[in-house]
């Protein structure tokens, strides 16, 4: 930290995340980016006038109280371990690490030593999710019977070293265990192989939660429609977020009884009044990137831990297990 108590922040990778994290992280109040970690150069422009780097080494040897890991996912692991033995905080992008065993080894790390870290699991600042994980605490839904996901869109041609299990899914497992405040106690799906690449392309998943709560994730990059969708289903009606353009619509049971017979056996529970809730929409990359600042300074915990991380991960890996073995795949409510 500098004279004025400005933090100052690093960051590993310039791809397409990275550039987004040098944008933020070079207009982040209370923060200055000192430098960015491509092998590759900056060929585009992309880091906002800090020095670019080739190692990790010659970004610790400026002095660095964070960075920011945005560097392919098998590559997390590495760099995370770098600058935990370091004594750098860290927010490292989602997934947290490519396998189970990288990702516990990055929460030993970061929590032996006491520092803080993160993971980048955005859709936690989309202000949809916000608004929707604050009306489930405050109980307007009831209790909760089940969490739909969908995430879909055209094949993104930055992936390369991992499938829509780890790179999409994460995001749905994530956001899921975090609106509800459960974690997944068993989990089973299905995944194909379309695009000629090693690894699947879609997967459609079912599972329970702790507290019984059903799931549902519909995950691929092979549709030309691009959808992110989260609902959630209880007691009083059911929350409709769309997290690409952060609308989140409540549509609640009828208070008001069917006389026209027919049609009340046709619907089932009735349909009543719909809302949608005007909420503040800010940048979820600048909200995540203001909070784990508040948290390195110790004025927030309001961060994806790296055992959240962990956790995820988990699940992914059962997730593909399942895939695999055609079974259902259970989770140690404990783990993590």
């Amino acid at each position: 930290m500098t004279a004025t108590g400005t933090l100052r922040a690093g960051l590993v990778g310039l791809g397409s995340m990275g550039r987004h994290h040098a944008r933020v992280l070079a207009g982040l109040e209370g923060v200055q980016l000192v430098g960015v970690v491509d092998p590759m150069g900056d060929k585009n422009g992309w880091a906002q006038g800090a020095p670019v780097l080739s190692t990790v080494e010659e970004l610790l040897a400026l002095g660095v109280d964070y960075a920011v890991v945005a560097c392919p996912t098998a590559l997390h692991e590495e760099v995370g371990l770098k600058l935990a033995d370091a004594g750098v905080c860290a927010l490292i992008e989602k997934p947290v690490a490519d396998t189970v065993d990288g990702a516990r080894r990055l929460v030993e790390a970061f929590e032996s030593r006491d520092l803080v870290a993160g993971v980048g699991h955005i859709e936690r600042c989309n202000p949809a999710l916000r608004s929707l994980r604050a009306r489930l605490e405050a109980g307007e839904l009831g209790e909760v019977f089940q969490v739909v996901t969908r995430r879909q869109g055209p094949f993104p041609h930055r992936i390369a070293d991992v499938g829509v299990v780890k790179d999409l899914a994460t995001h749905d497992i994530d956001l899921t265990g975090w609106v509800t405040g459960q974690t997944y106690r068993s989990i089973a799906a299905h995944t194909v192989s379309k695009s000629g690449r090693p690894h699947e392309d879609m997967v459609s998943a079912v599972g329970q939660l702790s507290d019984g709560t059903m799931v549902s994730h519909l995950v691929n990059w092979l549709s030309p429609l691009k959808e992110r969708f989260t609902s959630v289903t209880g007691e009083r009606g059911c929350f409709i977020a769309d997290t690409l353009t952060a609308d989140l619509t409540f549509y609640s049971n009828a208070a008001v009884a069917t006389e026209w017979e027919a049609l009340r056996a046709f619907r089932g529970v009735a349909e009543g009044d719909m809302v949608r809730y005007a909420i503040p929409k800010r940048e979820p990359l600048l909200v995540e990137h203001e909070l784990f600042r508040d948290a390195v300074l110790g004025k927030s915990d309001d961060i994806c831990t790296l055992r959240q991380g962990l956790r995820t991960v988990e699940v992914a890996a059962a997730v593909l297990e399942s895939a695999a073995d055609g079974r259902t795949v259970r989770l140690d409510d404990d783990a993590a």
